[in-house]
């Protein structure tokens, strides 16, 4: 057997034994993600040493991005959620979108923010407000939260300033503006299709969170919806906190971000502003700082121990969040520093298959393999833009098809897939699937439809 071979044999043995042991075994999912990292790099010929550094580093670079930012991020929920800001922020959204609508509302609202803002930083600053409105209006918590999920994944995938999509247009020699309105137009219908998933899955996975942090499940009947009627009286009847201070410590992180976002589209490289913004824009700090707005904001009545009490309460929870989110990193990392990821996209460019579908195919398989969508746009881009003359295809289209292609596969190697399903309490391994990865697929299939249509009509 080639050393190639081995190594694709490593990473398919690898998911196997961790999909074994988490549905067949008592085994956890932590302990089963790491062994799957550690198969998938002896098998793949790493030596031993190697594959434990790959599997430290992996865990501690993942981490590293979202661990400080679950932290702050639980704890500023758990304020909005036992103060009752997160009611008073739902209760507004339906008056404003009309009742219904919630699903729309929170996928558009994840389309504009994760323009600026990191996915996975969205979904945590918006978990308060997705389970708040699952409990005022009775609709599940997993089609509101995938709505908000796939509504940040398309334009985090497809539309630049984003890394990946920014990336993948400059080493195509597209245009930035080129790139950001077509990636926005094709979207859309990926867009919709995700909804009407999210939509359809809420009614299958029918969960509603309860205050303490636990779960409602069982099975959805349309009488669990509350009538606008309903959702006044209730609302009316509760003493909520002011619709400012309910706001501030989710609009004002999104803000700070947005402007050091806005900041690398500019001039500007140094100086006073420059780092201010730079400094304040981080996410952990921006966090860090609507936190601070909850305390003195929404527990400015509480003494120190009662808001205290509800921070610790709302962390404690988040440590195998932390930890399975870090061991997914870990496969992630051992997939890539093993050299797969470049065995599977050498081999598709062989393929005699049509050129549109060259840098989707190696998108899919690098987001497979390695995990990150953004990695995995990185790579196919970096991949088939050597190629770009000898395939006859608009390079926008060839640039999207990067993306599309690392939309699908969202899965177990992925820290967005671990965060989604931590936050909003998806713990049985088929529902995973059916939420993240199903939908992901959907969004890719979308996508290819439309590359192909389009391809028709522009070369």
């Amino acid at each position: 057997m080639s050393h190639e071979m081995q190594m694709l044999l490593g990473l398919f043995l690898g998911i196997v034994v961790m999909i074994i042991l988490v549905m067949k075994t008592k085994t956890h999912t932590f302990i089963a993600l790491l062994l799957a990292a550690l198969i998938c790099g002896l098998v793949g010929k790493m030596a031993p040493a190697d594959v434990i550094t790959a599997i430290q580093d992996g865990f501690g670079n993942t981490l590293k991005s979202t661990g400080i930012i679950i932290g702050l991020g639980v704890m500023m929920g758990g304020i909005l959620e036992k103060t009752g800001a997160a009611e008073r922020l739902a209760y507004t959204f339906i008056k404003l979108i009309g009742k219904g609508n919630e699903e729309w509302a929170l996928g558009i609202t994840g389309w504009i923010v994760s323009i600026p803002v990191f996915a996975d930083s969205a979904v945590v600053i918006f978990a308060p407000l997705c389970k708040a409105l699952s409990r005022v209006t009775g609709k599940s918590v997993i089609g509101l939260a995938l709505a908000l999920a796939c509504g940040l994944q398309c334009t985090h995938a497809m539309v630049p300033p984003t890394p990946g999509p920014l990336t993948a247009a400059g080493m195509m020699g597209v245009d930035v503006g080129q790139m950001i309105i077509v990636g926005a137009v094709l979207s859309i219908p990926i867009f919709i299709a995700s909804i009407l998933y999210s939509k359809w899955i809420g009614t299958k996975i029918y969960q509603i969170p309860r205050t303490d942090g636990t779960y409602d499940r069982k099975e959805f009947k349309k009488e669990y919806i509350k009538t606008m009627d309903q959702l006044d009286a209730i609302m009316n009847a509760k003493e909520l906190p002011g619709l400012w201070n309910s706001l501030s410590p989710i609009v004002v992180p999104i803000i700070l971000i947005f402007c050091k976002t806005a900041l690398i589209l500019t001039s500007i490289d140094s100086g006073l502003i420059y780092n201010l913004v730079n400094l304040f824009g981080a996410p952990i700090v921006a966090l860090a700082i609507g936190t601070t707005l909850a305390v003195y904001g929404l527990g400015a009545k509480m003494d120190q121990k009662q808001i205290i009490s509800i921070m610790n309460d709302s962390i404690k929870d988040t440590g195998i969040i932390m930890l399975i989110t870090g061991a997914g990193g870990s496969l992630g990392n051992v997939v890539k520093v093993s050299g797969v990821g470049d065995v599977l996209g050498s081999m598709v460019v062989s393929w005699p298959i049509p050129a549109i579908l060259i840098p989707v195919i190696i998108g899919a398989l690098m987001r497979i393999a390695l995990g990150s969508a953004t990695v995995a746009i990185t790579t196919a881009a970096s991949l088939t833009a050597p190629i770009l003359p000898m395939l006859h295809v608009s390079p926008v289209l060839l640039a999207q098809a990067c993306c599309i292609g690392a939309i699908s596969f969202g899965y177990f190697n992925d820290s967005g897939f671990w965060v989604f399903n931590g936050m909003f309490g998806l713990t049985d391994m088929k529902d995973q699937l059916k939420c993240k990865t199903a939908v992901s697929m959907v969004m890719a299939g979308v996508g290819v439809v439309e590359l192909l249509i389009i391809n028709i009509f522009i070369h």
